[in-house]
């Protein structure tokens, strides 16, 4: 059992807090049983885990579905807590390694995000969350916050691990064939309903900025999600995602068909 917070490894699993560790090692770490247990039923196992050794009973039975490879680590209740980024900690962290796609997964998928510049990560996360709920792929521009971050991690709630994830300038995601790129500009452009049918990327800026004029110009089409005049100037990044993927999925649904007329 780890009983040390000096234990290299929990120094390791604690470092991985940090963007540029992350991005040396290739790994990041998860909090929780449900994100455990969503990668597991996605066939994705991590490298290592940590658990606290007084939840071991409770935990046989997730833990009993890691391979016999993957390190386990029965670390003592303080010290799991001094790893964790969570104020009231975690019963299990586990170390992965990041899944980053290629440019080509962005037209394997029926619709697609691309992220210009979102700092927010929790933004970041609810994004790959919605493109897992409508079959979709989500690209990050250069300065799009870290998805393998601590807080994206947590707002995906697993989709992190199933979602085609992109690192990629404008210029490479827009060069994609088979896309039809549509940039989301408050009030500008068609409604979103009539601009979100077929294979489309949709082009999201950051909620303080938007898209700059060189990119908004650039696609082919601009599109606005309709709002009343007295409501809120702009929704969040997430939720004009969220509304863009829906309303595309919404396209490729059948029509039900009419019920007859009763007599």
């Amino acid at each position: 059992m780890i009983t040390s917070k000096d234990n290299p490894k929990i120094k390791q699993l604690r470092s991985v807090a940090a963007r540029k560790r992350r991005d040396r090692s290739g790994l990041f770490a998860g909090e929780g049983e449900d994100l455990l247990a969503e990668a597991l039923r996605r066939g994705m196992q991590p490298q290592a885990v940590f658990y606290d050794e007084r939840e071991q009973k409770a935990l046989a039975a997730l833990l009993d579905g890691i391979d016999k490879h993957v390190e386990l680590h029965a670390v003592d209740t303080l010290v799991l807590a001094s790893a964790s980024a969570l104020g009231s900690g975690s019963r299990v962290i586990c170390l992965w390694d990041q899944r980053w796609s290629e440019l080509g997964a962005l037209s394997s998928r029926q619709a697609g995000v691309y992220l210009h510049e979102v700092s927010d990560p929790g933004n970041v996360g609810t994004v790959i969350r919605a493109a897992m709920a409508f079959d979709a792929a989500v690209a990050l521009g250069p300065l799009t916050a870290d998805p393998f971050g601590p807080k994206a991690v947590r707002a995906s709630m697993g989709a992190v691990f199933g979602v085609p994830i992109v690192r990629c300038e404008f210029e490479q995601a827009a060069a994609v064939a088979g896309l039809r790129k549509v940039a989301l500009v408050p009030r500008g452009g068609r409604p979103l309903r009539e601009a979100s049918a077929g294979a489309v990327l949709f082009v999201l800026g950051s909620e303080r900025e938007g898209l700059p004029d060189r990119i908004a110009s650039s696609c082919d089409e601009i599109a606005h999600v309709p709002m009343i005049s007295a409501g809120a100037d702009s929704l969040n990044v997430a939720m004009t995602a969220t509304l863009c993927l829906y309303e595309n999925l919404a396209h490729r649904l059948p029509t039900p068909p009419t019920p007859s007329p009763t007599t």
